[in-house]
């Protein structure tokens, strides 16, 4: 959908927040009395002839001042009490991830609240459940997915609370999709099928959504009285309706399944395997090399997986992970998927892409087109890698992707989402409720998905997220000329942050060692620091937890006597591989040895603010920070200095 929106500039970017000094406070208390007034105009004009139900006189009784003084009491308390929140406008946060919110999503999401839409159908919300359908059609298309609703093939996508619950569809669809061939061959359909349930149940993807589509075909050719009764027959046989102890103990020579993933995946993994019933035990973690999921270890489970025939349900890749902001090889797990399903094992490949998913924008032309790496990194000092290229390029051949509008889509919590790349499968989900659905199949895909509760985990949800998720890319188009704008400020602020690192570690040499760890390949950029003359790693991680004792937020303590505020993680041996230990704890100074179960404490930065580097003041808060980090880590160190 055309928006006839100008590609984004500088000026253009200063009308997107609120900024960090409330810059633009006239503009959002405009918009909000705008449309606050049109909210009660619309209330008025819905049969004018009624009379007001609350007469004018009503504001002078004891009882509605007493209402009112203890609501605006409770009001003040809560503005009070918000004071002492951590400060994500500012571009001296530099921590989670989260910064200053879009305009246009906030105010979007504030206009709605007051209709109260619910995004299960359209009969309780006409308007915004069309919006949520229409955003994961944008969402499809920044990851080159089929957005044409046209097409049989086109992708689907919805909003979740979050990530963990996007993950989680992902874990539901992938399985119902693994399991359906299975169902049909215990019903004895008569149409060509895999020869036994092992075959059935390793079709793969793409294979399984064939056989569901001539399942459909043929449906289509019976009277309706003989369609009811082979829908119930494969009804009773499929695996949502017996269960995962019923289904696979009808067949046991068929295992459950297991999910394979880089071990530095989100904790919503463990969650979802056990909330699906397949249990944390099913969820293998791969080795990773130079901080991404390494392929050969990838490979070497999918073999033995073979060879032992065990069934996998899904390859993982992570798309800017949580903790490090970096970006496994998707065009690897892609591959490996291929080369699998030659030999008979078929599973589906997910990413992970809550935090790095809006990226993608840098990638993408206004067209949906794929840009080149040059085009990519024009301006950039060494962004994008050709691995992290490579990984973006292949995503729109994946299965399904997790991502969060209320991450670096800078929009309000929550607002995560779910997108599949072929919305065939979601039939799969379906879930007829007569009270909400009038249960006639749907002419079109949407109309099919103005019925979005049948397909999504939640029975309620607010229609004001997709409102704000929706309208947020109207205005800012999810390519590299609009929405790209954004996070192209940030990738150069953590480039002049590393190197800005590097000048660091010249500079408190005396009485530290410092290092970014690995180059980042987004704009999280973590920094490991250890005393001059420590060798043991966990002095090393107790002086980084005494550093971001001044970099978290205190609610003991005023708010502005925190100049910066970060965050930490750790650095594990599991993770990183014996070659990646060996290097960094050798420039740390520290004993590489002396790992043994040991995690090493270091500083994440996450870099979303697209003011750290202020060129309208001349002010750059990165190297801010750094002398900021400097004078401090002289602080705690200067007494064993003088000691030694």
């Amino acid at each position: 959908m055309s928006t006839g929106q100008v590609p984004l500039d500088r000026h253009a970017l200063d009308a997107c927040f609120l900024g960090p000094y409330g810059e633009n406070d006239t503009l959002l208390e405009k918009l909000v009395i705008e449309f606050l007034r049109d909210h009660v105009y619309w209330r008025r004009n819905f049969h004018p002839e009624d009379p007001p139900a609350i007469p004018t006189r009503a504001t002078q009784h004891p009882s509605y001042q007493a209402f009112e003084a203890r609501m605006r009491r409770e009001l003040h308390a809560l503005s009070a009490a918000l004071k002492k929140s951590v400060p994500f406008h500012s571009p001296r946060y530099i921590g989670h991830m989260a910064s200053d919110l879009l305009l246009p999503g906030l105010v979007a999401q504030m206009l709605t609240l007051p209709y109260n839409p619910n995004n299960v159908s359209e009969d309780a919300a006409p308007v915004t459940v069309e919006m949520e359908v229409r955003a994961g059609l944008q969402l499809a298309r920044m990851f080159g997915y089929v957005d044409d609703p046209t097409r049989p093939d086109c992708a689907f996508g919805h909003l979740t609370s979050g990530g963990t619950l996007a993950n989680y569809q992902a874990l539901r669809l992938a399985l119902a999709l693994k399991a359906f061939p299975v169902a049909l061959r215990a019903a004895r359909v008569p149409l060509e099928l895999p020869d036994d349930d092992w075959a059935a149940f390793n079709l793969g993807h793409d294979g399984a959504i064939a056989l569901l589509d001539r399942w459909h075909a043929w449906l289509g050719t019976l009277a309706p009285r003989e369609r009811r009764l082979w829908q119930t027959l494969v009804q009773a046989e499929r695996l949502e309706h017996l269960g995962l102890v019923d289904f696979f103990a009808r067949r046991p020579r068929l295992q459950a399944p297991k999910v394979l993933a880089p071990v530095t995946a989100h904790y919503s993994w463990s969650k979802g395997m056990k909330l699906l019933g397949l249990g944390r035990a099913q969820l293998e973690l791969l080795p990773e090399c130079g901080m991404r999921l390494d392929i050969d270890a990838l490979h070497d489970a999918l073999e033995r997986c073979l060879r032992e025939r065990q069934p996998v349900l899904l390859a993982v890749a992570v798309l800017g992970t949580t903790e490090y902001g970096t970006v496994d090889p998707v065009d690897g797990v892609v591959a490996a998927r291929a080369a699998m399903q030659a030999h008979g094992l078929g599973f589906g490949v997910h990413v992970d892409a809550a935090w790095g998913g809006y990226l993608a924008t840098l990638f993408r032309n206004p067209d949906g087109s794929l840009r080149t790496r040059d085009e990519v990194g024009a301006g950039y000092a060494r962004f994008p890698q050709p691995e992290v290229h490579a990984a973006f390029a292949a995503l729109g051949a994946t299965d399904s992707i997790t991502v969060d509008p209320h991450k670096l889509g800078y929009l309000p919590y929550g607002a995560g989402a779910f997108v599949c790349r072929d919305q065939r499968a979601m039939a799969l989900l379906a879930e007829e409720a007569d009270y909400v659905f009038d249960g006639e199949a749907a002419p079109d895909y949407m109309a099919r998905y103005r019925r979005l509760g049948q397909f999504i985990p939640e029975g309620s949800k607010s229609g004001a997220a997709a409102a704000a998720v929706y309208v947020m890319h109207q205005v800012l188009p999810l390519d590299h000329l609009n929405f790209g704008q954004l996070p192209r400020q940030t990738v150069l602020a953590a480039e002049a942050f590393a190197d800005r690192a590097q000048v660091f570690a010249a500079e408190v040499a005396d009485v530290a060692h410092a290092c970014v760890p690995f180059a980042p390949d987004s704009n999280l950029v973590c920094l490991a620091l250890n005393p001059a003359g420590n060798r043991d790693a966990g002095a090393a991680s107790a002086f980084v937890r005494r550093l971001h004792e001044e970099l978290r937020c205190d609610p003991r303590q005023p708010l502005q006597l925190k100049e910066f505020f970060g965050s930490i993680t750790t650095l594990r041996a599991e993770a990183m591989g014996e070659d990646e230990l060996a290097r960094i704890a050798t420039t740390l100074g520290l004993d590489p040895n002396g790992f043994d179960g040991e995690r090493l404490v270091i500083l994440r930065h996450t870099l979303m603010n697209p003011y750290l580097l202020d060129g309208e003041n001349g002010i750059s808060y990165v190297d801010r920070y750094f002398g900021f980090l400097a004078t401090r880590a002289r602080a705690l160190l200067a007494p064993a200095v003088r000691a030694a």
